[in-house]
């Protein structure tokens, strides 16, 4: 990408905004709050879509297709995300037509700065969840959050909500180093893991990231961060503002008591976490909607941010409770020929171990995944996690791997991995149409069957179809 100086918006001015890639889940809900603000805004996307046809809905111009002529000398800013390339034909007109421009990150940080308080949600997993359940609760108090969110919340009817000025609630993403250009007032570190690392360097480079997040918050705000990180005083040292932790196991990396903990913690039938809640402000009994292990260290971070934004305890536990799921978090879509379909995000191994420990806590058949690798670098260097993490399906079905913003295929492909989960012993099949799979699935899965489609691409178009076909 060309190196530039940022542009600043000016909010006080009403002009005209082009976004490119306008049907992305955070495009979207940046256009959206815009559109309320009173901005002219429209954008381009390669093919319709429900976001798409939404935003229609709500009066904004959408081209089909990225195109030259789409740039018109009118657009006070253009906006990209980071996998736009010099060569789409909008980033060139935007250059030779000398256009103002941001990209993604740089706008939603330059948001933030319009609201007192602002809530910036990271770390390698859980960020979509965490910010719907923040958001959830503060919602449930009538604190009236303005919300961009990687996923889509039930309760918001999409990823996005406009509201009041005072909280802004927004998933952080360290790809390119996105959450360095947001201001946040109170930061949450989920986690930190080897990914992206057709960006990143190793891991080391991961956590430099991280710690220069951390330091973006300001000495009246705090960071919650995870306990159970490696070394994480290496991310908190010497930072102004207040550093609260949390840990179900209630103890951190060296040993120390966290600030927040989880007790006596139980799992329905469902597998959604009972538990209680153990931090400064006292002792609550949680009962979450939500399955998976996980989603109690999830709901710990949620609850340290509402306590510390000084959230009625008893409302905040209400709006927790509340939370029923993001789409795509381990979503039950519902069921085709006696077999249940279930939607899941999970394209890194740590997050598809998750998923596989929740589904085993669940009474089924046999377990079908159908998972689509997301992008080839992630696939090349996790090769051997993903199989590991794979091995405890019955039977796994793999398209191609969606490439996204990557065109060099590293010599690694879908048909290696099943390959390798055959040598395991776990029955794995390379079927690149996605109507091949949707045959395959009705003919194999039967009454009392699971059926996963998981992965960060288009998996999720494979159940929905199903359901389609039988609805």
């Amino acid at each position: 990408m060309a190196e530039k100086e940022e542009y600043c918006l000016d909010f006080s001015k009403r002009g005209k905004i082009y976004f490119v890639g306008i049907g992305g889940i955070s495009m979207s809900g940046l256009a959206e709050i815009l559109l309320d603000a009173g901005y002219e805004v429209c954008g381009s996307d390669r093919d319709r879509s429900a976001i798409t046809r939404g935003l229609e809905e709500k009066g904004i111009k959408v081209f089909y297709g990225q195109k030259y002529e789409n740039i018109t000398k009118d657009i006070e800013c253009v906006i990209f995300t980071a996998a736009i390339r010099e060569d789409n034909p909008e980033f060139k007109a935007t250059m030779d037509l000398g256009l103002n421009y941001l990209y993604r990150s740089e706008l939603l940080g330059q948001m933030m700065k319009n609201y007192r308080k602002s809530i910036a949600i990271s770390g390698t997993h859980g960020k979509t969840t965490t910010t719907s359940m923040i958001s959830e609760i503060l919602i449930e108090t009538g604190m009236d959050p303005t919300v961009n969110n990687g996923g889509v919340l039930k309760s918001m009817g999409g990823n996005t909500r406009v509201g009041g000025k005072e909280y802004f609630v927004a998933e952080a993403c360290e790809y390119t180093n996105s959450f360095l250009h947001f201001f946040p007032k109170v930061g949450v570190i989920l986690n930190i893991e080897e990914d992206h690392l057709d960006f990143f360097k190793d891991l080391n480079d991961i956590r430099s990231s991280f710690r220069k997040f951390a330091q973006l918050i300001p000495e009246d705000g705090f960071l919650v961060i995870c306990g159970d990180i490696e070394n994480y005083h290496e991310i908190t040292e010497g930072l102004k503002c207040r550093v609260v932790t949390f840990s179900t196991g209630g103890m951190d990396c060296y040993g120390n008591k966290t600030d927040y903990s989880a007790e006596n913690i139980t799992f329905n039938k469902f597998y959604c976490g009972c538990f209680t809640a153990v931090g400064p402000e006292g002792r609550k009994e949680i009962k979450l909607k939500v399955p998976g292990d996980h989603n109690v260290g999830n709901a710990l971070a949620a609850l340290a941010v509402s306590d510390g934004l000084g959230v009625d305890p008893i409302r905040a536990i209400k709006g927790l409770e509340n939370f029923t799921g993001a789409d795509r978090r381990f979503e039950y879509k519902g069921e085709v020929n006696g077999f249940s379909v279930v939607d899941d995000y999970a394209h890194h191994p740590t997050e598809i171990e998750s998923t596989m420990r929740t589904a085993a806590k669940i009474e089924h058949g046999r377990l079908f995944v159908v998972f689509q690798s997301h992008t080839y670098s992630r696939t090349k260097v996790f090769f051997d996690d993903f199989v590991k993490a794979l091995s405890t399906a019955d039977v796994v079905i793999m398209p191609d791997i969606y490439s996204a913003r990557e065109t060099d295929n590293l010599g690694v492909s879908s048909l290696d991995l099943c390959n390798a989960l055959n040598d395991l012993g776990t029955e794995a099949h390379y079927i690149p149409e996605f109507e091949k799979i949707e045959k395959y699935l009705l003919e194999n899965c039967t009454k009392g069957d699971l059926l996963i489609t998981m992965g960060a691409g288009e998996a999720n178009k494979i159940g929905d179809a199903l359901l389609k076909d039988r609805s």
